[in-house]
This record gives C-alpha cells, structure tokens and sequence, in this order.
C-alpha cells in the first residue's frame, strides 16, 4: 500500500471508514466478522482506521480498539468528538475539562494512552473554533493526541483554527458525485498543507455499481433519507455511471476503483476512507490504491464531469430525518 501524508502524518493512501460496521447501513455484521474485516483491511495494507465517540454511542470505537490492539503499533487512529447544539451554550463554561473528559472515554474505549488524529465532529457555530483549537493543542502538548482536525468545515473555520493550532486534517464529505468543497476547502488544506480526508467518497456505496432504481433500503439504513437515492434521481444520475464504468472497463477495474483513482490523483494530501460491511468491498477498495490514471485520462473525465449534471446529495439535515421513519 502506498503512503501518503497528512500535515506530517503518514497513513496508508487509502484509509478505513468503520462506522457502516455499526450503524448507518443495514444489516451490521456481528461482532466477530465486524473484527475480521477490520483485520482485513489492516492486512491489505491500510494503517488508517476512522471511527467517532458518536457511532453506535461508543460501541464503534470499542470495536475498533478491539480489532486493532495487537496491531496499535502499526495504525493510526482517528476519532471524533461531538457537542451537540443544545449543549452548546453549557459547554462553553466548562469546554476544557468536557473536551477532557470526551478525550479520555475515547482512549479507555480504543484500548490505547493517545490517538493520531482527534477531530471536532461538527463544528459548533456558538463555540469559537479558537477555543477548541487551543484545547487540542494542550491536548498535543500532552501527548494524548499527535493531531487534530475539523469535519464539515468552511475555509474560514479552518483558517481561524490553524492560526491557532495548525490542523492536521479536514474531513468533509467529497466524491465524485459532491465536490462542493473544491472551490475553497481544499485550496485552503493545500496552501496551508493541511491534508484532507473525504468521508463517503464513493457516495454512501451509489459509485459502487450495484445501486439501481429498483434498490430498497429499510430500516435505520441511512439511504432512505440521502436523496441521492430517491428512485428519480438514481435514474437521472447514470450519465455519471456511464462514464465511470466505461473508464472501468477501460482499466479492467471496477466503478468504484475509478472513483478513487480520480480522486487519489487529483491532489496527493488527499485521503478517502471508503467503509464497508463486505470483505470483497474492502479488498477493492484498497485496490484502488494500484489504479493509476494517466493525466490524459483524468483530464478526460474533469472534461466529461464539467457536463453531468449530479442530482440528490447528503445532507445532516436529511440524516436527522432517519429516526422519525418507521
């Protein structure tokens, strides 16, 4: 697996999302295969493993601290702190020793003294990001964490943060399918070499291939409210498939190899974390890491991409609406 870094900090070029192995996505798998396919991936060659205080109310992070104890050593860890609106203004009168506390109930669930990479969930727009970021870098100080970064976040978030602890890494959702973020978060990460991680960047699985109109998700699969998968849009969406699998074919690799070529060889600080339930998936998910376009293909797909027009998106919002679905 090549390696790549993130503001100093080096991490397999593909990373592991591993919140789908707790919730998100249906079904789970149990405990015992959720563990194997993290070793899995692990045995590919990924040594960047993303996970959040958040998923499945810690049970996310337990699993992965499981998985990876023999190997801690070799891995980094990432995880995500969160506080939530309506304890936004309670927080702030405590914000150092809450961020404490949230800190060490992470590292007591991964089994280890320190992560590589502490992120703020969302960021709190009640709550200075010159608060949070000096309380990361007394953290840094520490040795609790080596690093630290925002989700969801704007350029002048970032901006702000870094002038007073430099951020290690951004990670907003970017795919093929959402590249809102290129405009300014990523030329921002670049001019101030931050690096930057996309979550779900094979659009929650619709890159895979598999996706069709005739798809059904149910229960708390988070599909059912990502409108990117209303029956429509999945049908006005395949001129973006069409050009995907053709480049596929083309490389003898799959749509969602291509998917992460494109985006491993748009900028070099950029690193994905595609998640998966499956141990096919995630072997071709590390893959891609060997997909290599050449720059006449890539400019051919921005040429062909600059003319498909992407229907649906993922929203918080949208995300929100799960719980209220029976």
């Amino acid at each position: 697996m090549q390696k790549r870094k993130l503001n100093g900090l080096e991490v397999s070029a593909i990373g592991y999302g591993c919140m789908g192995l707790s919730q998100g996505y249906i079904p789970t798998p149990d405990k015992a295969e959720a563990l194997k396919l993290i070793r899995l991936a692990y045995d590919l060659g990924c040594t960047f493993f993303d996970t959040a205080e958040r998923y499945a109310m810690g049970a996310n992070e337990e699993l992965v601290g499981a998985a990876l104890q023999p190997v801690r050593q070799e891995v980094v860890i990432a995880t995500k702190f969160m506080i939530e609106a309506q304890e936004e203004e309670e927080a702030r009168g405590d914000l150092p020793d809450r961020l404490r506390k949230k800190l060490e109930h992470s590292l007591r669930r991964l089994r280890t003294d320190h992560v590589e990479l502490y992120y703020q969930h969302r960021v709190n727009k009640h709550i200075p990001v010159e608060e949070i970021a000096y309380c990361m870098g007394e953290f840094i100080r520490e040795g609790k964490i080596l690093g630290w970064g925002q989700s969801q976040a704007t350029a002048e978030e970032i901006r702000r943060a870094h002038a007073v602890t430099p951020l290690t890494a951004i990670q907003n959702e970017y795919s093929i399918m959402e590249r809102m973020f290129e405009k300014d978060v990523i030329p921002v990460c670049e001019a101030l070499g931050i690096g930057f991680v996309p979550f779900s960047p094979l659009a929650n699985g619709f890159l895979s291939g598999t996706i069709h109109a005739g798809t059904q998700f149910t229960g708390l699969d988070a599909r059912r409210v990502i409108t990117r998968f209303d029956r429509n849009n999945i049908t006005a969406n395949q001129p973006l498939l069409d050009l995907i699998n053709r480049f596929a074919a083309a490389k003898q690799a799959t749509p969602a190899q291509i998917s992460l070529a494109w985006m491993l060889h748009k900028k070099d600080f950029i690193v994905p974390i595609p998640g998966s339930r499956n141990a096919a998936r995630i072997e071709e998910n590390q893959g891609a890491a060997a997909v290599v376009l050449a720059d006449a293909e890539y400019a051919e797909i921005e040429a062909a991409l600059a003319k498909i027009e992407i229907h649906g998106n993922r929203r918080d919002e949208d995300i929100a609406k799960l719980r209220l679905l029976k």
